[in-house]
C-alpha cells in the first residue's frame, strides 16, 4: 500500500456536513453535502500508532427555484437560496493495535460555517423576501471508534460510528443558523482497493444518517443514504487527478406540522466533478496530502441545487 494515508472514515460524515440551507429535509440540505465526503485512502486506517490533523473547507453556492416551498425555522420559503462556508478542522488518533488485519482510530472535530440564506417566507400575498446571515462554531462532530480492517495490502475497508451534537448556536425565529438543533448519527462504511501496477485506487463511502427531532420547531427529518465514489490516477510526479461522483438519498418522508404541508418533503439529488491530489513525504515521519475538488450537482429534487460546490484539504501524519 501506498506510504501516505487518508484514514478519511471519519471525515467522511463530517466532510459532507451540515448546513443550514437546502436539502430534502429542514432547510433543505441536511448534514451531507453530495460529493465531498468520499477521500484517497477513505478505507484505511494506517497499521502504525499515528497523529493526522486534517483541515478542511466546503464551499456552497445553491438554490431551490421559487416553486416549491421549503421548510425553514419553522416556517415555508418559496423557494430558497443559500451560500455557505464550512471550515473544519479535525484530529485523529490512530491507537496502537499492533499487528493484524484490524487497527482502531478516534476523531473530533470542530466546524466553523459562515452562511447567508435567502428566502421568501410568509403566507399567500403576504410573503416577503428575506436574507440573513450567521457565523460562528458549528455543531461538533466525532466518531468514538473507528475500525479498519486489512482485506490484503491492496484492499482494505473501514467500519465507523460518528456523531453530530447540536453544539452550535440555534435561533428558530431565524433562517440561518450555525446548527441544526439535532443530534445525528452515522453508521458508516468505507472501501479503498488500490492498484500499484496501474498506480489507480477505487475509494467509496456510505452513510446512513439519522436525526433526532427540532424540539424548537417540531420538525423530524428523515433517514438519509448517501454513497460517495472516486476513481483516482497517482503519477510518478506525487499528482494525482479522478473523478467523483456521489448520491444523497432521503429515506421517507419528514414529519412534523410543516412536513405535513408539503407532503413530507422527501427529496435526493447526485452531483460528479473531478479532483487533483498532491501528496508528499516532507520526512521519515511526516507526510502531507493536499486535494481540490468541484463537486456541481447534476439533478436534485428538494435540496440546494449547485453548481458551486467546491472543497479542498490539507492534511498532514505525524
Amino acid at each position: 500500500m501506498r506510504s501516505c494515508f487518508f484514514p478519511c472514515s471519519m471525515l467522511a460524515g463530517l466532510l459532507a456536513l451540515a448546513l443550514p440551507a437546502a436539502h430534502a429535509t429542514e432547510g433543505a440540505l441536511g448534514r451531507p453535502i453530495t460529493g465531498t465526503a468520499v477521500s484517497p485512502d477513505i478505507g484505511i486506517v494506517p497499521p502504525e500508532p499515528v497523529w493526522i490533523v486534517n483541515v478542511g473547507e466546503i464551499y456552497l453556492d445553491g438554490t431551490v427555484s421559487d416553486d416549491r416551498l421549503v421548510p425553514i425555522a419553522g416556517k415555508e420559503s418559496a423557494g430558497i437560496s443559500g451560500e455557505i462556508s464550512f471550515t473544519q478542522a479535525t484530529l485523529m488518533k490512530v491507537w496502537d493495535t499492533g499487528a493484524g488485519r484490524w487497527n482502531f482510530a478516534s476523531s473530533f472535530t470542530l466546524p466553523y460555517v459562515w452562511t447567508q440564506v435567502d428566502g421568501t417566507v410568509g403566507l399567500g400575498p403576504l410573503r416577503a423576501a428575506t436574507s440573513q446571515q450567521a457565523s460562528n462554531l458549528f455543531d461538533i462532530y466525532f466518531a468514538p471508534i473507528i475500525a479498519g480492517y486489512h482485506i490484503s495490502k491492496t484492499e482494505h475497508v473501514a467500519f465507523s460510528f460518528n456523531v453530530w451534537a447540536p453544539t452550535g448556536q440555534y435561533d428558530p425565529t431565524k433562517l440561518a443558523n450555525p446548527s441544526l438543533n439535532n443530534w445525528t448519527f452515522v453508521p458508516q462504511v468505507a472501501y479503498t482497493h488500490i492498484f500499484p501496477e496501474q498506480g489507480m485506487e477505487f475509494d467509496a463511502v456510505s452513510t446512513l444518517q439519522f436525526y433526532t427531532p427540532n424540539k424548537d420547531t417540531d420538525y423530524h427529518n428523515a433517514p438519509q443514504f448517501t454513497l460517495d465514489l472516486m476513481g483516482l490516477k497517482h503519477f510518478s510526479n506525487k499528482l494525482g487527478v479522478g473523478l467523483v461522483m456521489g448520491t444523497t438519498q432521503q429515506l421517507g418522508d419528514d414529519s412534523g406540522p410543516t412536513a405535513a404541508k408539503l407532503n413530507g418533503f422527501k427529496g435526493h439529488d447526485y452531483a460528479i466533478g473531478p479532483i487533483v491530489t498532491y501528496d508528499a513525504t516532507l520526512d521519515t515521519k511526516h507526510t502531507l496530502s493536499l486535494g481540490l475538488r468541484w463537486v456541481p450537482t447534476v439533478s436534485s429534487k428538494n435540496r440546494l441545487d449547485s453548481q458551486h460546490t467546491f472543497m479542498g484539504t490539507a492534511l498532514m501524519a505525524f
